[in-house]
Formats: structure tokens, C-alpha cells, sequence
């Protein structure tokens, strides 16, 4: 079974490398009425989640930024399935990094350097866009897939040029292998924790929340400066990235503090335009 929802899967994928963006965008505004009216996917999570983070706004402002939400998460569906056939200079086109000034600094200094973000605008085509923009080599992180073929797959085809793609569940031994290249670590860390003993505990979003620990943890191990990557939708199919140096030593700060300056930045980009949160996750399922 396995190996048919592959071939599927491949078929599907074939498919999408000769359609251009305009038409794909056409079969997406589809999808958002699909999955917004017909089945209503999360809707009960989403519109809970923007009512306990924005109650300062009334159902209409909640229901338009929801809509918005849905919008863009099916515009990802389709830039995260035709990514698997972009070539490097196709997604470098509509995915820019802007001051990487501060991370070419680095790099010549033979430092490694940490890249924190969260699930807003397409963190996707991230890893894919960095080899051709940044000096450092890009390490990204992801959740492994239960299907072995389409995992090896996805493991092939999102890594373009120096880039390395790593599973969450070998972080620590990719830190201690390439943080000496020097290699940007790319770490999506505003999802809630799988336990609250070991998360830092923050105001997010007018709500206590449970953050990650990972990214300040192998920041402190190895000293590693973290920078925050700002992401921006221009219009769909369009993204820049704006780094911003969220701490060059981590070791001389206070537990919890990176993380929470870390959560902090991002709530100011998602209070800007909050349509393109990842509102569908269960983010505040734990308690203190």
C-alpha cells in the first residue's frame, strides 16, 4: 500500500511540474472553498484560537482574518507540492533573503549561527531558497514521514544545492556534526511541545503559553548567535525574509530569555498581518 500511495503521490507531483503558478492559485481558490465551507477543516480550533488571541476584535474582524487564514493555507498547499519540482533559481525568484549582511559577518568569522522562525508566510521553501543566498551551508530540520518511499523522496527533492535536511529526532547529533562548518540552523519553534516539564513559559498572544526549549538549549551548548528570521508574504507566490540578530551570545543570557524575546518578535509580525499565522494548529493544548 505503501509504495502505490507513492507512485500516487510522484504521479500527482508530475502533474504539478507543468502547471504554472496563475492556474495552480485558480485550482487553490477552490481548495479554500472546500475546506472552508463544504468541510470546515479546524474551523472550531481556528476560531478559537484568534478569539482567545485577539479578544479586543469582533466576530466580523474574526471571521475575515479566519478567511484570510484559510486563503493562505491553501495557497501553501499548492506552493508546498509544486516546490518538489522548482529548480534552486525558480523559488529564489519569489522567496528573498534582505540583511544577510549580518549573517555573511559571521560566516567570515567561521561561525555558525542559528536561524529561529515560526509557522507564518511559507517556511517551506526556506531550506530550498538559502543555498544560492546565504554563504553559510543550511541545515533544516523536519518530521519524518510514515510512508519510507515518499520520505526518501521528500528527503531528495527538498534538498537543493549545499543544503542538508535532518530528522527532529537526530538534532543533537546534527549540531555537534556540522555547527563547525560553519552551517545555518534553520529551527520552526512557535509549535506547542509534546510536554510541559521541559518548556519555557510565556505571555503569547494574551495567552500563557508553552514554548520549545530546543533552539535556546543548542544555542547555549554551543554558543551558537540566533537570528530571527522575519518573514513577509508580498503577494501569492511571493516571500522575503528579513534577519534580524535576536542574540550574538547566548550563554551570557538568562534562561527563558531568548525564547521569550524570540516569541515576542514573532507576535509583533502576527499582530501585522495575523491571515498568515498557522491559526489550524492546536498551539495552547497545554497548561501550566
Amino acid at each position: 500500500m505503501d509504495k502505490l500511495t507513492f507512485y500516487l503521490f510522484r504521479l500527482f507531483i508530475f502533474i504539478f511540474r507543468f502547471i504554472p503558478f496563475r492556474l495552480l492559485f485558480g485550482f487553490a481558490d477552490l481548495v479554500f472553498y472546500f475546506i472552508y465551507y463544504i468541510i470546515g477543516y479546524r474551523k472550531t480550533v481556528v476560531f478559537c484560537n484568534l478569539r482567545n488571541s485577539f479578544p479586543e476584535k469582533s466576530d466580523d474582524e474574526i471571521t475575515v482574518i479566519a478567511k484570510g487564514f484559510y486563503h493562505h493555507l491553501s495557497d501553501m498547499l499548492i506552493e508546498s507540492l509544486k516546490a518538489f519540482t522548482m529548480t534552486e533559481e525558480a523559488v529564489v525568484r519569489r522567496y528573498k533573503y534582505y540583511n544577510t549582511e549580518i549573517l555573511d559577518e559571521l560566516y567570515r568569522k567561521g561561525q555558525s549561527v542559528i536561524c529561529i522562525a515560526g509557522h507564518y508566510g511559507n517556511w517551506e521553501w526556506g531550506g530550498l531558497a538559502s543555498g544560492a543566498q546565504l554563504m553559510h551551508k543550511p541545515v533544516g530540520f523536519y518530521k519524518p514521514l510514515s510512508n519510507k518511499f515518499i520520505d526518501a523522496y521528500v528527503q531528495q527533492s527538498r534538498v537543493k544545492g549545499r543544503s542538508k535536511l535532518a530528522s527532529i529526532t537526530q538534532t543533537a547529533e546534527t549540531f555537534k556534526m556540522d555547527y563547525g562548518e560553519p552551517a545555518i540552523f534553520y529551527m520552526v519553534a512557535d509549535q506547542s511541545p509534546s510536554s510541559a516539564r521541559l518548556a519555557y513559559w510565556v505571555n503569547f498572544l494574551n495567552q500563557d503559553t508553552a514554548a520549545l526549549h530546543g533552539p535556546e538549549k543548542y544555542a547555549r551548548i554551543y554558543n551558537l548567535p540566533v537570528v530571527f528570521g522575519c518573514v513577509k508574504k508580498v503577494k501569492r507566490g511571493y516571500y522575503t525574509v528579513d534577519f534580524k540578530m535576536l542574540e550574538p551570545a547566548p550563554v551570557k543570557t538568562k534562561t527563558g530569555e531568548l525564547t521569550g524575546r524570540f516569541m515576542k518578535m514573532l507576535e509583533e509580525v502576527i499582530n501585522a498581518e495575523p491571515q498568515y499565522y498557522l491559526w489550524s494548529h492546536r498551539r495552547w493544548k497545554l497548561k501550566r
